[in-house]
């Protein structure tokens, strides 16, 4: 197991669960004013979990050694 990779899964995770449960201190965070501003509240969630999701499986991936780390 590739220690990257858990990482970037729990990252996954993590981003997945401030979206779904709308946690404030995540969506309202000021890194993401630009997104909030262009998407919206509800955008900018669904953004985070697509992200989120994207992230999670890289990260399973790289775990179990079908995607070699970068660099």
């Amino acid at each position: 197991m590739d220690p990257v990779g858990l990482i970037l899964a729990a990252a996954g995770v993590f981003a997945i669960c401030g979206a779904v449960f709308d946690w404030s201190f995540f969506i309202d965070n000021y890194r993401a004013k630009f997104l909030l501003f262009a998407l919206g509240r509800k955008g900018t969630r669904i953004f985070y979990a697509c992200l989120g999701l994207f992230v999670l499986i890289g990260g399973v991936l790289m775990a179990l050694g079908l995607l070699p780390e970068a660099g």
